[in-house]
């Protein structure tokens, strides 16, 4: 091969050393409850060798509401941590020092929200906001296509994660403003070539209105980061990686003049595939994540988060999250694998892999740009039925035996003792609508409104809404507050 590790088009990974130099990033995807049950589990997790946070929302946080609304009734907390204002972010983050540590923030239609919450914890730290290094996911394009938390409808939800481009870019030069997603797209059903392809498409999607909103390419694209999924075919997976960042730089290069190499290297966070664990046997989900994280380092990834054996049941328990933990320590400390950029590399199999998807993934983007874009393909339903055709396909092989699955459709048990499974305190809900509505009470009603009907005013305007945002949630309005402003003014997406 003639191609090396960090040099363009950056096949074989984004940087000269890889991990010789330092190790991926290493987190454990956590939240649940109120935001102390969560600061726990962090500072366990921290205490245990993870290097960065990763957290989780719940559903109600996730689509802009309160946890006392009526619709948030019995999932507060369920899937993640509850965080309606700044009092619960400190909560969150008590103890932990935001300049020391990167964090991952999964939340998409209430990003801007949660991330000024977290810029004025780091403030009241007193944090360089500068050096203020994270993540949050702000990937709303997919939410359309894939996973459904979503609020507006998708052009006044461009805005909103423009205005964050250009408002970071000045204050949180550190921060990557947005991880576009293709793992819930891997998780909704599609092949992996279409993974690559949605998500390098629903990232052009977002180049393109950052340029129209007047930004120039390589004053954002370097933030840009991406979160792939990490499957059960071992060397598909390998491949993958490598033609998308070789495809994106291409893009990036060709397609948006870019000049800065920093623009064209697709530096992603990995997460090994849900989909792929089974309630049946659930300790063999660990030989699974074990492969699987094995797959996203030799595929170059920068971070990565291992799954617990019990996430088909519930919430991963103390004691999965630190074996899942101790996966990517093992793999990290004790195979060797980090001792050369691209092992794979000059493969005759692994290198037509690569071609192939970066090739079929290209035929993909060309389609979708025929028809006007990724905005466009979304609205007719394109990339959606995509998805559903390669999900149903791959269960009706699952169904015929065709595709094997250890536990489920061979190699079954006659019988299986139920594990140990979490379970969270009911009592942590209404705890924490208490805990709402005292703030509601305490604060100061009048300034809360003035700030909230400034953000209103600046909606319905073209003035950029992360100043106004983070005003208000500086004075205690809470992420439904804030979301239901910006709902009157944008209207709710509804699926057609």
């Amino acid at each position: 091969m003639t191609e090396q590790p960090g040099k363009f088009p950056f096949t074989r990974g984004i940087y000269p050393d890889m991990y010789r130099g330092r190790t991926w990033t290493m987190r454990q995807y956590a939240g649940f409850g109120t935001a102390e049950e969560s600061n726990r589990r962090y500072r366990y997790l921290l205490s245990q060798g993870i290097t960065g946070l990763s957290v989780a929302f719940d559903l109600p946080t996730q689509m802009g509401m309160d946890s006392d609304h009526p619709l948030a009734s019995g999932e507060v907390g369920r899937v993640g941590v509850a965080i309606c204002s700044l009092a619960e972010m400190e909560r969150l983050l008590d103890g932990i020092r935001l300049d020391e540590i990167t964090t991952s923030m999964t939340i998409n239609s209430t990003a801007s929200v949660l991330l000024s919450f977290y810029v004025l914890v780091a403030k009241r730290q007193g944090a360089n906001l500068r050096k203020l290094s994270g993540t949050v996911q702000n990937d709303i394009l997919k939410e359309y296509i894939a996973r459904g938390t979503y609020i507006y409808p998708p052009r006044p939800a461009m805005r909103i994660i423009t205005d964050m481009f250009a408002w970071a870019g000045a204050e949180l030069p550190e921060w990557n403003t947005i991880s576009i997603s293709g793992y819930h797209i891997r998780e909704a059903g599609s092949t992996a070539t279409q993974e690559v392809a949605f998500t390098l498409a629903d990232a052009i999607a977002y180049v393109e209105a950052a340029v129209q909103a007047g930004l120039a390419v390589d004053s954002f694209a370097p933030r840009l980061s991406f979160f792939f999924n990490a499957h059960n075919d071992f060397l598909e997976e390998i491949a993958k990686y490598r033609a998308a960042r070789r495809l994106w730089a291409r893009i990036m290069k060709d397609r948006f003049g870019a000049k800065s190499p920093k623009s064209m290297m697709l530096r992603f966070h990995t997460q090994t595939a849900g989909s792929t664990l089974t309630a049946q046997q659930p300790d063999v989900n660990v030989v699974r994540v074990a492969l699987q994280a094995l797959e996203a380092v030799l595929g170059g990834t920068q971070s990565l988060h291992t799954n617990g054996r019990d996430e088909a049941l519930g919430l991963p328990t103390e004691e999965s999250a630190r074996l899942a933990l101790r996966t990517q320590q093992i793999i990290a400390n004790e195979t060797g694998v980090t001792s050369v950029a691209d092992p794979f590399g000059g493969s005759y199999y692994i290198e037509e892999l690569t071609d192939r998807i970066e090739r079929d993934a290209e035929a993909y983007i060309g389609r979708i740009d025929s028809m006007g874009g990724t905005l466009a393909a979304i609205e007719k339903g394109f990339i959606q039925s995509e998805i559903q055709n390669a999900a149903y396909s791959y269960q009706q092989s699952v169904e015929r035996g065709e595709t094997i699955v250890v536990g489920v459709n061979k190699f079954r048990l006659a019988e299986e003792n139920p594990p140990v499974t979490f379970r969270m305190d009911p009592a942590l809900e209404h705890q924490q609508i208490d805990r709402l509505r005292e703030l509601r009470a305490s604060r100061p009603a009048e300034v809360v409104e003035q700030r909230l009907s400034a953000l209103e005013q600046a909606a319905r305007g073209s003035d950029n809404l992360m100043p106004r945002i983070l005003a208000a949630a500086e004075v205690s309005a809470t992420v439904g507050e804030i979301s239901d402003r910006l709902r009157r003014v944008f209207g709710e997406y509804k699926e057609s």
